[in-house]
């Protein structure tokens, strides 16, 4: 699968209309079953000190707790980057805060993803 800016831009604004929708199987619907995902949201929702999530399944529970915590959840997009198999996409969380999502995909699927976050003010 070659991704393109296309592309990048389509998967980031469905990406973030499923999230704004609260639909967390739509969203997992592009992840794969090993999917790792590592973010330091995962510390401070598990309350374990990794920081990752390895497996749909993983993935599911702690998103779903996230969700439980943030009922006005919104995501705003602000833009979208482009590597060789990886979309990076740049938002604005409910609080206002940056944040960036890097998503690496394989046939199609993320397979491996990370959140990184400006400091809150």
């Amino acid at each position: 699968m070659s991704i393109d800016h296309a592309f990048a831009r389509r998967f980031a604004e469905e990406w973030v209309a499923v999230w704004n929708s609260r639909d967390l199987e739509g969203v997992l619907a592009h992840y794969a079953d090993d999917v790792v995902f590592a973010s330091p949201r995962i510390v401070t929702v598990l309350g374990g000190p990794a920081g990752e999530v390895r497996g749909k399944d993983a993935l599911r529970a702690y998103w779903a707790k996230a969700l439980g915590l943030l009922p006005d959840l919104h995501f705003t997009l602000e833009d979208v980057r482009l590597s060789v198999d990886t979309v990076v996409i740049n938002y604005r969380n409910e609080r206002g805060v940056a944040v960036s999502e890097a998503l690496t995909f394989r046939d199609g699927l993320v397979c491996r993803g990370f959140g990184a976050y400006a400091e809150e003010v």
